[in-house]
């Protein structure tokens, strides 16, 4: 697993939520043109299908610790192309420590760990 670390300068929160919402994950993540929640856990997505750019698809399914702002995922359908993975959000001052991991599969590599956090910190400082 490839794992990479990066300061956002906003509440670990506002983070949490930016994240774990499927309905702006194509205003940030590279590459995907959509996303759409299967099911709900714990009032979070539980079950999300993606496309991207190129014509791959998958479905991946999360798992949250809410206390801990920590969310995991594996694939459900689509394995080739569906990497496992997951997501911190910690409190740091002035912002939140992201800790993000990848398990770098056929459609992804450990480049894409990197743009995928350098994407979500610029869009979230943007946004907030």
């Amino acid at each position: 697993m490839h794992v990479v670390g990066a300061f956002v300068p906003c509440d670990p929160q506002i983070c949490w939520r930016a994240f774990t919402a499927v309905s702006t994950l194509v205003d940030w993540v590279p590459g995907l043109l959509r996303a759409q929640t299967i099911a709900m856990s714990q009032g979070l997505p539980g079950e999300v299908h993606f496309e991207h750019v190129g014509g791959f698809a998958y479905t991946l399914v999360y798992v949250y610790d809410v206390a801990a702002r920590e969310v995991r995922w594996e694939p459900k359908l689509g394995p080739r192309e569906g990497v496992s993975g997951f997501a911190r959000f910690d409190a740091a001052p002035d912002g939140t420590e992201l800790i993000y991991g990848l398990e770098p599969g056929a459609a992804r590599g450990e480049a894409d760990v990197q743009r995928i956090v350098d994407a979500f910190v610029d869009w979230v400082t943007v946004r907030r």
